[in-house]
């Protein structure tokens, strides 16, 4: 399993929401590069990017801050937000970022998730943003009809590398993860899943390395992390005694 930490950009600054809500933005390093090499050093093995600008946008708006990111870490990077047409996800993988996320536009244009699969195999990513089990797009501001685990089936045989569930519900809230809706779309597909939306605890890092979730594909943790509730030494050390453990 891999622990993500997320880096989530707004006006250049490093920020946790609460609920995915713009105006409930918390500014926690106002240097993003410092934050990502920060996260490096604590020896995490891959970030999470999100253009929060981006999202609601339709287009790249922190790309500044993303590339200076790029430029100072040995680590892979996924990245998300606003990532929408094959130009752009042809940018970012061109310039560094290893996957890049695809949300809003996997329900609009599906099409451009399998296009952009066939063309970079491994590298796409598809978020799949659930409120009360409907997917959420445009920053999350518009709830669709479409559920999560439908949008999930339908790219069973798109090639994506992953699909990051995120339950808006418990994102940024320090509820804990949604392990049952997780394991669900799990279940209905073949497809890698990361956890994502309200992890908080060492103890929601137990649960993750319990069986029963040995499917999935990791986790983002955020504000768990900003605020010191998680040490990131000793959710790691779990998770490397896990690994060891299976070997």
């Amino acid at each position: 399993m891999i622990l993500f930490p997320a880096i989530d950009l707004k006006d250049g600054q490093c920020v946790r929401l609460a609920l995915g809500v713009m105006s409930s933005a918390t500014v926690f390093n106002d240097d993003p590069t410092a934050q990502a090499l920060a996260f490096e050093r604590q020896g995490f093995e891959y970030l999470h990017v999100v253009d929060l600008d981006g999202a609601f946008a339709g287009a790249p708006i922190n790309a500044r801050a993303v590339e200076a990111i790029l430029s100072a870490v040995n680590i892979p990077v996924q990245l998300g937000g606003g990532i929408r047409d094959m130009r752009a996800i042809g940018r970012w993988l061109d310039n560094g970022v290893t996957r890049v996320i695809i949300g809003t536009a996997a329900v609009e244009h599906p099409e451009l998730v399998r296009e952009a699969a066939r063309l970079y195999p491994g590298r796409i990513v598809v978020g799949v943003d659930a409120r009360d089990g409907l997917v959420a797009v445009a920053g999350w501001a518009r709830t669709t009809r479409v559920a999560a685990l439908d949008l999930g089936r339908s790219f069973e045989d798109a090639g994506v590398a992953a699909i990051v569930y995120t339950d808006i519900s418990r994102d940024g809230v320090l509820k804990g993860l949604n392990v049952e809706a997780t394991l669900a779309l799990a279940e209905a597909v073949t497809i890698p899943v990361v956890a994502s939306g309200g992890l908080a605890s060492l103890a929601d890092i137990e649960r993750l390395l319990r069986p029963d979730c040995g499917k999935l594909a990791g986790a983002i943790i955020g504000r768990a992390l900003y605020d010191g509730r998680l040490d990131p030494a000793a959710a790691l050390a779990l998770i490397g005694a896990a690994r060891e453990a299976r070997v």
